[in-house]
């Protein structure tokens, strides 16, 4: 279409006025122009790959203007915007970087508030922003939005590990206003994707079925994964997740996001697909019954949520998150771990010292590092004889421990082994002195008849006088016991009928919970800052990377069926590394006891079996096999996880893990098809090689008596072991082949 302007007639004289005010107009132009682009503050965090950029304008409405593959020219990051011809926003927030409830904002919001007078509406707009160079590789961005009405403020702040990829996310709620303010939501983090297509890979499941996943599109409307457990909060519903952009990503192609919240109670992540076809993303703490009452100058801080971009699929999205978790969040994650022989398997309740001393012997016969004493050692007026006695009395019983736990301890070390020991000690039974002498440190409601998860209700850890008993369980063992050297930390009930007679508002139970028991738990590594600890939650149920700040370890399920363990791991191992998984050797399952090693040595080893009853040749098999491990185990926690066949779409899985100089390198293969002549038809192509080194395969872990199934003299170059790859010969008469490749 084109536009024609007409003017009037003009003399010569008066013709010079026209060019006068062209030209005026012209400046005039260039002038609110320039004054636009002076407002315009774009601020990018970038990574080795990545950039995340933010932007504000003459309004300072706080703005994600792209999420993706860093640009080598950052001033290109400003002409984004104008690319983009989508239909209007109407509410100028669709992209907001933390989107306000209650003013313009028309969808989920991230932030939603009562003010002091009763005001719902609020909106923020950019005032300033740092950067902070915390360490090599690793930068701070704070950015701070007020409130240009009221008297409140939210600080944003990201945190960024260049080399890994990888941003933790969160916010600092303050105000100064004259009363208390009511926080109705309050995520950590508000990210805006643009894509053609969106698909969610989620998580469920149950006790003894962790770690299920669903893969989705993502429609239009709100997709909500949340937990309202309370505690063992990842029981139904992980709080983990993957989105993929434009095509589900596959291991080694496609864009994909990696989410976690950092937090061990209620958490909640929306997914929302808004009517331009782009998706928001909004995680933190669960608002589910928790309005958070906000004094004047207290801040509020939310816990991180957790984030990773990769343009090269699912395998080095995971391979990024392993890395900083080893490097900056794992507690001791370059460190070392324990293998231990544990006696639930053998003796359930039914123990006592001679017993015990008895699989003390069998520990150092075995060849581990340390015994664990698991659940019934305790309590005298309730004896813990079963699971509905016994919790929160944290004395040794009598009758089992005439000695007490030191006697244990002394016999440990008379073994050239060491001890730990399992508590649960944010929880009671009602059947306990504990319960009977402080039934107001009960998390329950006084007008409501109790129920119960697995007999047993939770201690309110919103108290401080809980918080002290709970620490004094654990620095009382070790006052009496010094040499105590690891610790299972168990969580096995969810909050019922939630209600704390320790604080005045009950809106504040759920998250007051878990920062009690964070309290806790920073002071016991105050004072024991290295001693091993296994976070363990009925299984997999509290996994997540602010409890691993205090943990060693996490137990991925009481399902320890190794066939159910490969899918198992196989999914825990896109977010966490092999050295946190605590994997143990059962006797769950039909598989031999090497398939059985085998899938337990693909994180921490552990051993929870009846050893006098094992056969020789059995016995002679886990002691070479541990020795085995002791070799190996530095790639296996160090290395680049590759995951080679999937267990979901093959019949054998495959495991392959590579030390980082590409030298040496184990490779796990798996039957998990029963049916007639399946088995490894086809080589199988590795990965993360070097292209131009030879490398040499050779079996290990063999059962004794039983050869080699492949040929162990030939050589490969790395490219070809990537392009054509190798046969494990994995079939029904060797169901499990662990393969060692070094580079000659």
């Amino acid at each position: 279409m084109k536009v024609q302007i007409h003017l009037p007639f003009f003399s010569a004289c008066n013709l010079k006025s026209v060019r006068f005010w062209f030209f005026a107009a012209v400046l005039l132009q260039n002038a609110v122009a320039h004054e636009a682009s002076a407002q315009l503050v774009t601020i990018p965090v970038e990574t080795q790959h990545n950039a995340l950029i933010l932007q504000a304008g003459a309004k300072k409405d706080l703005k994600i203007i792209y999420f993706g593959k860093k640009l080598a020219n950052q001033k290109e990051y400003e002409l984004i915007p104008s690319g983009s011809k989508q239909i209007e926003d109407g509410t100028e927030l669709l992209n907001s970087a933390y989107t306000p409830a209650g003013s313009r904002n028309l969808f989920e919001p991230a932030i939603s508030v009562t003010h002091a007078d009763g005001n719902n509406s609020l909106d923020l707009r950019y005032v300033k922003h740092d950067f902070q160079s915390i360490s090599d590789g690793v930068s701070l961005l704070t950015i701070l939005l007020k409130d240009p009405v009221y008297n409140f403020e939210v600080t944003l702040f990201y945190k960024s590990y260049f080399k890994e990829d990888v941003m933790e996310q969160w916010a600092v709620i303050r105000h100064q206003e004259k009363g208390d303010v009511v926080l109705q939501k309050y995520a950590s983090a508000n990210l805006h994707l643009k894509a053609g297509s969106y698909w969610l890979k989620q998580y469920h499941g149950d006790w003894a079925k962790e770690m299920q996943p669903e893969e989705t599109k993502i429609t239009h409307g709100i997709k909500t994964l949340d937990s309202k457990l309370g505690t063992r909060a990842n029981l139904f519903q992980p709080s983990v997740f993957m989105v993929s952009l434009d095509k589900p990503a596959t291991e080694d192609e496609g864009t994909i996001l990696y989410g976690a919240v950092e937090w061990s109670g209620n958490f909640r992540v929306d997914l929302e697909v808004d009517q331009q076809d782009n998706l928001r993303i909004l995680a933190g703490m669960n608002n589910y019954a928790s309005a958070y009452t906000l004094k004047a100058n207290q801040d509020f801080v939310t816990p991180a949520f957790l984030y990773t971009l990769s343009s090269q699929g699912k395998g080095l999205a995971s391979r990024n998150l392993q890395q900083w978790a080893r490097n900056y969040k794992l507690l001791d994650g370059k460190g070392t771990r324990l293998t231990l022989l544990n006696n639930w398997e053998a003796t359930y309740f039914d123990f006592n010292e001679d017993k015990l001393a008895g699989l003390l012997k069998d520990t150092r016969k075995l060849g581990v590092d340390l015994f664990l004493l698991d659940d019934g050692w305790f309590a005298n007026k309730y004896p813990r004889n079963d699971d509905h006695a016994g919790l929160g009395d944290w004395q040794e019983n009598k009758q089992k421990l005439p000695n007490g736990i030191s006697s244990l301890v002394k016999e440990a070390q008379g073994n050239r082994v060491k001890f730990g020991i399992w508590l649960e000690p944010e929880m009671v039974n009602p059947k306990s002195e504990l319960y009977e002498k402080h039934p107001d440190w009960i998390l329950k409601q006084p007008q409501r008849a109790e129920h119960y998860f697995r007999n047993q209700l939770v201690l309110d850890l919103s108290n401080p006088k809980v918080q002290d008993f709970v620490y004094q369980i654990v620095d009382g063992l070790f006052t009496k016991n010094p040499d105590l050297a690891y610790i299972k930390w168990d969580c096995n009930a969810v909050v019922y009928n939630i209600y704390s007679a320790h604080l005045k508002n009950q809106n504040h139970s759920y998250i007051e919970y878990v920062r009690g028991l964070y309290k806790v738990l920073e002071k016991i590594r105050a004072k024991y800052p290295l001693v091993p600890m296994m976070l363990c939650s009925g299984g997999g149920g509290r996994v997540d990377y602010a409890a691993l700040k205090y943990f060693t370890e996490f137990w991925p399920s009481d399902n320890t069926d190794p066939i159910e363990r490969i899918f198992m791991q196989w999914e825990y191992s896109y977010f966490y590394p092999a050295i946190s998984s605590a994997n143990h050797v059962t006797d769950w399952g039909k598989q031999p006891i090497k398939f059985r090693t085998d899938v337990a040595m693909m994180g921490k080893l552990g051993f929870d079996i009846v050893v006098s009853k094992l056969s020789a040749t059995d016995l002679e098999f886990c002691q070479q096999a541990i020795k085995t491990y002791n070799e190996v185990k530095p790639i296996i926690w160090q290395g680049s996880q590759y995951r080679l066949s999937d267990p979901r779409e093959n019949s054998v899985a495959s495991m392959f893990y590579i030390n980082p100089e590409q030298s040496a390198g184990i490779i796990f293969n798996y039957l998990v098809n029963n049916r007639y002549d399946e088995g490894s038809k086809l080589p199988i192509r590795l990965k993360g090689l070097d292209a131009a080194k030879k490398y040499r395969l050779k079996e290990i872990n063999l059962y004794p008596g039983t050869n080699p199934g492949i040929d162990e003299g030939k050589t490969y170059s790395g490219d070809y072991l990537m392009k054509i790859g190798f046969n494990p010969v994995v079939n029904a008469s060797r169901a499990s082949v662990v393969l060692k490749l070094e580079a000659l």
